[in-house]
């Protein structure tokens, strides 16, 4: 396993544990009655994006 691999496996984890804070804040939002999207879903969700481009750029890197 390269050191790429190692990473890109820890930024998997990080991605999932984003997705996970995004539902759970959806869910909170949704309990307490919110009409619409939370700002820190937006965010938690834009940084898992960012997590998973990431990804997609090291798994390219590492192809070479």
């Amino acid at each position: 396993m390269s050191d790429l691999d190692d990473i890109i496996q820890r930024l998997r984890s990080v991605s999932d544990d984003l997705a996970d804070r995004a539902i759970a804040i959806l869910s909170e939002a949704s309990r307490a009655g919110a009409s619409k999207r939370p700002d820190t879903e937006r965010v938690v969700t834009q940084a898992r994006r960012a997590v998973e481009k990431a990804i997609a750029l090291l798994e390219r890197a590492d192809e070479r």
